[in-house]
């Protein structure tokens, strides 16, 4: 039995689907954002209309996946825990977030250990996330 490593090269890519596969797991995780009560909270800080937070997840998956770096190309660099530091994100907001990403990879055809290192991998970003936030309240406090 073989046994693939996850996170070299394009293998998470991939493994994914690949762009398209990538947008689908974004579709049903930003379904699972609006449809889940949980998430209403995280719902809230999107625009009504999610086009744009769509491609922007879809892309910068793509890239982080080891794939093409499509966010990049259209919208420049980007630095996860800055880009959101404006936003109000603590524990709750990171659990919402990471509870649309779990059903959503729960919908895809994914291996199943890939699908727990791809949840374990963005739980990364997430709680980076947390912290620029808690961060910047800091200094607005003081």
């Amino acid at each position: 039995m073989t046994t693939t490593l996850y996170g070299f090269s394009d293998t998470s890519f991939k493994t994914a689907g690949g762009e398209a596969g990538i947008r689908q797991l974004v579709d049903d995780f930003y379904r699972f954002m609006d449809e889940l009560p949980e998430a209403a909270i995280i719902r809230a800080m999107h625009k009504t209309d999610l086009t744009e937070s769509r491609d922007k997840l879809t892309r910068f998956l793509c890239g982080w996946m080891g794939g093409p770096s499509l966010y990049a190309e259209k919208y420049g660099s980007i630095n996860i825990p800055r880009d959101h530091s404006h936003l109000p994100i603590g524990a709750h907001e990171r659990d919402a977030w990471l509870l649309c990403m779990e059903r959503a990879i729960a919908l895809q055809n994914y291996p199943q250990d890939f699908a727990t290192y791809l949840l374990a991998q963005l739980r990364v970003p997430a709680e980076r996330i947390v912290m620029a936030s808690k961060h910047v309240a800091t200094q607005h406090s003081t």
